[in-house]
Formats: C-alpha cells, sequence, structure tokens
C-alpha cells in the first residue's frame, strides 16, 4: 500500500474508540455524535483498506491490525497529550526553568532578593545563574545561552542588546590599620603607587573601569594581587596585605564596624550603574518573562 495523507483527525477518534472500547463512550467523551464517530472510522479503514474494529455485544473490539496500528497511535497521542499538558504548566509558571547571568556583585547586590521572591510565588520553575563577569555575561547573552543577565557598567553599546539601570553603584578604595596614616587626608590618585594594590582581575568590567579613571588621570598601576571576588578583596584588606578597590557595599559591615576605612580621594571615581540586560533578536520564556518583570518592578 502506497503512502497516503489521512487526517489526522480520524486517528484521534480511532484512539479514543480503541481505548474505550464503545463508540458511543468515545463520542461522549470527544462531544461529537454517535454517526460521526462512525463516520470517522469508516474513512479511516477505507483509506487505510483494513478493518479495525470488530463489533461485541458490549461495543467494539480492535482487530489484530487495529490492536497493532493503536499501539503506536496510542504512544503518539498521549506523547502530544503530555506535551500538551507540560506547555500547559509552562504557560501557568508551575513548571519550566530559567537561565539568568550575573556576575558576584550583581547577584549579591541586586538579584538575589529577586530570585528569592519568584522562588516563593513559583516554587515549580527551576532557575540557574551564571556566575561570569559582565563582559562574559553579555557574550553568553548575545549566544542565547541565558535568558538576560544582570551586568554593571561600563559596557560597549550594542544594537542588538536593551540594557535598563536598576541601581547605583559606587567603587571606593578600602584599606585596615596598616594604612591608618591615610585617614583624615585625600590622596591625589597619583599617590596609590606608592602602596601595594589590590584588585579584580581583568577581565571584569569593575577593574577596567578603575583602569580607565586611573589612565585618564595619567596613572597606571600594577597590583599586587589580581584576585576573582571582591569578597576576597576584602578579606585581603582585613589582613592588611594593601589598599583594595571594590564596590562599596561588599564592605559595608567591615566599614562600618571600623576594621576597614574607606581612602578619601581628590578626584572620587564616578558612579557606575547594575543594569539588566537583554536580547531583542531572541525571544524568552513566559517564565523568564516574570522573572524579569519581578526585577524591573524593584527598580
Amino acid at each position: 500500500m502506497d503512502r497516503i495523507n489521512i487526517n489526522l483527525e480520524y486517528y484521534k477518534i480511532f484512539y479514543h474508540v480503541g481505548r474505550l472500547g464503545s463508540i458511543s463512550l468515545a463520542a461522549k467523551e470527544l462531544c461529537i455524535s454517535q454517526p460521526a464517530v462512525s463516520q470517522a472510522i469508516r474513512h479511516l479503514e477505507g483509506q487505510l483498506s483494513v478493518k479495525l474494529f470488530a463489533r461485541t455485544p458490549k461495543g467494539v473490539k480492535l482487530t489484530s491490525e487495529g490492536a497493532m496500528l493503536y499501539s503506536y497511535v496510542k504512544q503518539g497521542y498521549e506523547y502530544i497529550k503530555l506535551g500538551e499538558d507540560k506547555l500547559l504548566q509552562m504557560l501557568n509558571l508551575e513548571n519550566g526553568e530559567i537561565t539568568v547571568g550575573a556576575s558576584d556583585m550583581t547577584l549579591k547586590f541586586f538579584l538575589l532578593p529577586h530570585l528569592e521572591h519568584f522562588h516563593e510565588l513559583y516554587p515549580g520553575i527551576k532557575v540557574s545563574v551564571t556566575n561570569a563577569p559582565t563582559p562574559e555575561t553579555l557574550s553568553y547573552l548575545r549566544n542565547g545561552r541565558i535568558d538576560f543577565g544582570i551586568i554593571s557598567t561600563p559596557v560597549e553599546e550594542d544594537r542588538d542588546i536593551d540594557i535598563v539601570d536598576v541601581r547605583d553603584i559606587q567603587d571606593v578604595f578600602i584599606a585596615g590599620n596598616r594604612f591608618a596614616g591615610l585617614k583624615g587626608r585625600k590622596l591625589l590618585c597619583g599617590e596609590l603607587e606608592e602602596y601595594p594594590l589590590i584588585c579584580l582581575e581583568e577581565s571584569t568590567s569593575t577593574r577596567r573601569f578603575m583602569d580607565e579613571y586611573l589612565h585618564n588621570r595619567n596613572v597606571y598601576l600594577r597590583p599586587e594581587f589580581e584576585l576573582a571576588t571582591s569578597d576576597m578583596i576584602v578579606q585581603f584588606c582585613l589582613r592588611n596585605m594593601g589598599i583594595g578597590c571594590v564596590v562599596r557595599d561588599f564592605a559595608a559591615k567591615e566599614l562600618e564596624s571600623g576594621e576597614l576605612f574607606e581612602i578619601s580621594m581628590t578626584d572620587m571615581m564616578p558612579s557606575r550603574k547594575i543594569c539588566i540586560a537583554t536580547s531583542n533578536k531572541i525571544p524568552i520564556s513566559n517564565a523568564a518573562s516574570k522573572l524579569l518583570e519581578i526585577c524591573k518592578s524593584g527598580v
């Protein structure tokens, strides 16, 4: 028999009749008339040139050919229904998965409380956070590896990426009691060359911002320590290993307790921004849109 194009609605009716063993019950479940069900089965049998059902006193029974066909139709139809159910759950935010990109700073000082709120509202949604500096996060966004990113300025303009500012941040220089002589005076940028400096690695937007700030003042530093996280910079400063450059939030507790102090500069670094970055080329899921809405509503 040559391959033929059969109306999939016939297979749907065939599935229900085969499952229930009754034309009347199938008609009731499908909310159509019994003659419509009988006609669909006759059309299917005619197009396949095979008898699919035999009548019995209690209804109908699959023939051997019908039973073989039913075993395949059953799998296909039930997988389609399963897919529909899963899709509905995703649309209703009962399950699904989101991937967000964020650095240590943007995660800790912006994204985390929004994730906590989102999880309380939609516990069935799995959220993965790809932890990376801003340049990497933007690369992941362009490649579709994340739904959206929480980044920090400075960032280069990209017509494929939309950026919304959500919070101000301030970079500062901090130190421990070994450098207590710097308290109460304003330091020139060039004077930083006289001290061991602790900062983030060059791959981060924070480090690039600091370097640009200093280069514009003809100051070129060679840090004593280059670390992966700002939390580690704070720890190194607590051990008096140098002067650290961090976003003030990272050292807020230590600055308040007096374990560390903020060095006053004659020319303070400008404030920066934490931003939400989204691609205007790649659509995101309903769940990701909801998390994005929660993040923006907290601006």
